[in-house]
């Protein structure tokens, strides 16, 4: 699903060369002038990036920049400041307007576009826990009332030396907690308790990158379990824009530039704890919430009860986005065979298996539940006729193309699923379109199960 990009600059020449850029890059993008026009465009079809202008002298976009940032609508739309001078004290004056990162003049295309990939990462999950949690208080589950935090925990990954004492001391002076040193890959071989972080600070001035590992370091961080929540700052040397790029596509959260001062690093190190700990407690509110209420016990998927109120929230979201929502009815064939033949705990082995397979195969934005018996639905937000019909037919055959083992000494069987697909544009987010696009929905997997089973089938829009 492409993202949607705001370009917003006084200069005509700027936003027509950045416009190409993002065009070819696949995004779908909006350009203008003034904060009035922004205000427009934002209303009526809401950016998930804003490329902002911050070098002119022209208050409306330093006001814009304020103004998005206390808005809570608006509050989570990643913005970009670019065409800024090449200072510490230029960028911070960007990122203290409300800038989430700083990019100077002239941009390099490889960072621009790999800062824009890593941020619409951020606003991806951000937005998915912001809908689940919206989704359990609709469900009348209360918000985790519990406003402390504890202490930061922050680690500085460093060969030895006076830049690492140097960070160190700086990090000290303007952050409150638990500040030390580690040596890069040592990291890797404490505990759960001891790796356990809120920022890893990445120091890559001082050795060459690709060669010491820490662009390994960086991944290897992100795939932990560990120390995957952690927030990753990376400090680049100065003129290797494409060293930048290469971590923030490899997942670090930001990186800063060696010649940044203390208070730049600082500000970006606080941004990125208050973002942690924001994505921490809205999971935790989903998990201590919703889990025992609206989790099928068998399967781990979400039941009936979490799909009507989270549905409802994704038709609003397509309807103000104006992308496309795809309900799949998911039906296991013959399953009552399964259990007359080989029992009731090879047939729940099976539909362990199937919801398995479900969840480890879509994104996590998508909804996956299990309705009753043996029969699933999944909701794909923001995609279109074609790929829902892709994903629909890829599912099917990652069923039917892998025996199910049933344990118990019992053989491997061969199972199948019938897939009803419907896809619906700008619905409105009431109970009725709701309800439709799933009768629909239903519709077509009882076209599938009386054309022969084992097959996807289309229904026509519920728009």
């Amino acid at each position: 699903m492409p993202g949607r990009i705001l370009i917003i600059d006084t200069v005509a020449t700027n936003r027509i060369v950045l416009k190409v850029k993002m065009l070819a890059a696949r995004f779908v993008v909006d350009a203008c002038v003034s904060k009035q026009e922004a205000m427009t465009i934002i209303a009526e079809n809401r950016p998930d990036l804003i490329l902002m202008n911050l070098s002119d002298a022209v208050d409306d976009q330093h006001s814009l920049c304020h103004e998005l940032r206390r808005t809570p609508e608006t509050a989570a739309i990643s913005i970009i400041a670019v065409g800024v001078a090449d200072t510490s004290q230029a960028r911070f004056a960007a990122l203290d307007a409300g800038a989430d990162d700083v990019l100077p003049h002239p941009v390099n295309d490889a960072l621009l576009l790999a800062r824009i990939r890593s941020m619409l990462r951020v606003h991806s999950t951000h937005e998915e826990l912001q809908l689940r949690e919206g989704t359990s208080r609709a469900l009348g589950f209360e918000e985790n009332k519990n406003g402390f935090d504890g202490a930061t925990k922050v680690a500085v990954l460093s060969v030895r030396g006076p830049m690492e004492t140097a960070v160190t001391l700086n990090l000290r002076k303007y952050l409150r907690g638990v500040i030390h040193s580690i040596e890069p890959y040592a990291v890797l071989q404490l505990d759960d308790a001891q790796a356990a972080h809120d920022l890893f600070v990445i120091n890559a001035t001082t050795v060459d990158a690709g060669r010491s590992g820490l662009f390994g370091l960086v991944s290897d961080l992100r795939a932990r379990a560990q120390t995957r929540q952690a927030m990753q700052l990376v400090m680049v040397p100065k003129d290797k824009p494409e060293i930048a790029a290469m971590f923030l596509d490899l997942g670090a959260d930001d990186v800063v530039p060696e010649t940044s001062d203390a208070a730049e690093i600082a500000l970006r190190a606080k941004r990125l704890i208050a973002r942690k700990r924001k994505h921490d407690k809205l999971r935790d509110t989903l998990r201590n919430g919703l889990n025992a209420a609206v989790t099928d016990p068998l399967t781990g998927l979400f039941n009936r009860r979490y799909v009507e109120p989270h549905l409802a929230r994704l038709a609003d979201q397509s309807r103000k986005s104006g992308r496309e929502l795809a309900v799949m009815m998911i039906d296991i064939d013959h399953f009552k065979a399964v259990n007359d033949t080989h029992g009731h705990a090879a047939g729940d082995q099976v539909l362990i298996e199937l919801a398995d397979r479900l969840r480890e195969n879509l994104r996590a934005i998508d909804l996956v539940a299990r309705m009753g018996g043996e029969e699933f639905l999944v909701a794909m937000p923001g995609t279109s006729v074609t790929d829902a019909r892709l994903a629909a037919d890829r599912l099917r055959a990652l069923v039917n193309t892998m025996p199910f083992e049933l344990g118990s000494d019992l053989p491997d069987i061969k199972v199948t699923v019938s897939i009803g697909l419907a896809v619906s544009g700008q619905i409105k987010p009431e109970t009725a379109a709701i309800n439709k696009i799933c009768a629909q929905a239903d519709k077509a997997l009882y076209a599938a199960k009386s054309g022969g089973r084992d097959q996807v089938a289309m229904s026509k829009s519920a728009a």
